[in-house]
């Protein structure tokens, strides 16, 4: 099972990433992320990474990069993650990438979700997704929450992660 870590910042440098010494196609990219303390953390982000809304995105931009973290990584400085998920961030949008149980909350207890009929609920590959939400993986997408614990929020999108 896929417990979700994120590591929020600013891109400082997008290069190729080679995954062996013949490996040439350039379809795996290196994403270096800095936080606002300074710390570095590298995004191997392969042509399986889910980009919410398929988001361009180029140094300067504010990221966060979601990955497994129970993921083994190499013992290396900077920290290297296999990016699962990137969201390119915006000050009108807030994501939330977790697992949430039967009462929609996530799994870290401080988000919780409330459904209206305009919450648009799909697929990662924007199909309709139309089963039961209770113990998934889910990308949600939202602009307010409330300032309880769990704040508490209507999304303005889910995307499952099957």
């Amino acid at each position: 099972m896929i417990t979700f870590q994120s590591f929020s910042g600013i891109i400082t440098r997008i290069s190729d990433f080679m995954k062996s010494q013949n490996d040439k196609d350039g379809c795996y990219k290196l994403i270096s992320v800095v936080d606002g303390s300074g710390t570095l953390v590298n995004f191997v982000v392969s042509p399986t990474t889910y980009f919410v809304d398929d988001e361009m995105v180029s140094t300067g931009d504010q990221v966060s990069g979601y990955y497994d973290r129970n993921a083994p990584v190499p013992l290396i400085y900077p920290p290297q993650y296999r990016a699962l998920i990137m969201v390119k961030d915006s000050p009108y949008q807030h994501a939330k990438v977790d697992r949430f149980n039967e009462q929609l909350v996530s799994s870290d207890g401080l988000l919780q979700l409330n459904l209206s009929p305009d919450t648009l609920v799909i697929l990662r590959n924007g199909q309709p997704f139309t089963k039961s939400l209770t113990n998934r993986n889910l990308v949600v997408l939202y602009r307010a929450a409330t300032k309880s614990i769990p704040a508490q929020t209507t999304p303005d999108k889910l995307i499952v992660w099957c």
